[in-house]
């Protein structure tokens, strides 16, 4: 195994030395990244529009109401809608927004409390990620076809679900009830891999969820443990969420200009929480918070912490919220359980 790549170094082997030379290298990493492992999004939208329909004017406890919006902004290839479902609690006021990338298109779903959410302080929306486009091979329904797609360089699905989500922010920001100040964006698993590329390329998110993002996520590929999920297996199972080019590291990490402490550290020095599970061996755990570890050097030069605790595996139940990356690890399988928002909301409310 070759060094990982040095997050401090400028492509042209010049040294990443102020918080100017970051926000510099911050723009290098994201090319590399967008070129070798996600795929280039496209410019932004020039207009973004939300249609509202009111749905429960009290949900739950009656703590909150329901709306779900119907989004369009314009593509080369004429608009291109989705929904969201969006929750807010009837209380008068501006709050924090979590975005959840999520699975299912169910507003009260299994990996949304949505009730333990909107009572801790939050409104939510959620995004349905096959509402973008399928979670397959098929390149010719939903936002695909929209735009002209590279074979080696064009944005693969991670990069049409991150894109929309910065859509949703775009409607959001205008909504009196939120505080824009403070947007998260939330995802398990693809879905995690998902919130950390939409949150490294769109600075008004000022939290980032990531949970059991594992391979091609917050893990680093170079660093694998037994049991762990490889390059290899993923572009050979899911060559869909890619671009051409990844597949170029199947069995060839070594040959990466990059590893996924990058991915964590385009986030800085805006915050990150990153949780994993004690059963979850395919998204390697150790390697992620060993990724958090290598990350931290982007919060250093600004002045910051980063990920602030120990570097011994994470035994189950530890969390470690002091810095800018906060990293838990919770008992049981892979899941975006109640532990896991509970530990993230905490964190969050922490630090707004």
């Amino acid at each position: 195994m070759k060094l990982l790549p040095d997050l401090m170094t400028f492509a042209d082997g010049t040294a990443v030395l102020t918080k100017n030379d970051w926000i510099e290298r911050r723009k290098e990493i994201i090319d590399i990244l967008s070129r070798e492992e996600y795929g280039y999004m496209p410019p932004a939208p020039k207009a973004v529009t939300g249609e509202a329909k009111r749905e429960e004017d009290r949900c739950c406890s009656g703590h909150a109401y329901k709306e779900r919006i119907n989004i369009t902004f314009d593509t080369p290839k004429g608009d291109f809608s989705f929904p969201v479902n969006f929750f807010v609690p009837v209380k008068e006021g501006k709050y924090p927004l979590i975005i959840l990338i999520n699975f299912r298109p169910d507003a009260y779903d299994k990996y949304c409390p949505v009730e333990e959410i909107f009572d801790s302080g939050f409104a939510i929306a959620q995004i349905y990620y096959e509402d973008i486009t399928t979670d397959d091979e098929d390149f010719n329904n939903g936002l695909a076809p929209h735009y002209e797609r590279d074979k080696d360089t064009g944005w693969g699905k991670i990069s049409m679900w991150a894109f929309s989500i910065s859509r949703a922010i775009d409607y959001f920001m205008k909504r009196e009830e939120i505080d824009s100040e403070n947007i998260i964006v939330a995802g398990h698993s693809r879905l995690g891999k998902t919130a950390l590329w939409c949150g490294a390329n769109d600075e008004r998110v000022k939290f980032v969820c990531s949970n059991g993002s594992g391979c091609s996520g917050a893990a680093y590929e170079r660093l694998k443990h037994k049991g762990a999920e490889t390059v290899d297996d993923i572009v050979r199972r899911f060559p869909q969420w890619f671009c051409g080019n990844y597949k170029k590291y199947a069995n060839n990490a070594d040959a990466m200009p990059f590893d996924q402490h990058f991915l964590i550290a385009a986030c800085a020095p805006r915050f990150v929480c990153v949780g994993d599970a004690s059963e979850d061996l395919w998204a390697d755990q150790y390697s992620e918070q060993l990724a958090c570890i290598g990350a931290s050097p982007a919060w250093k030069i600004n002045g910051k912490s980063g990920y602030v605790g120990v570097k011994r595996p994470a035994k189950v139940g530890e969390r470690f919220p002091k810095g800018e990356i906060c990293y838990h690890m919770r008992d049981g399988m892979h899941f975006f359980g109640r532990a896991d928002w509970l530990s993230f909301i905490k964190f969050i409310k922490s630090k707004i």
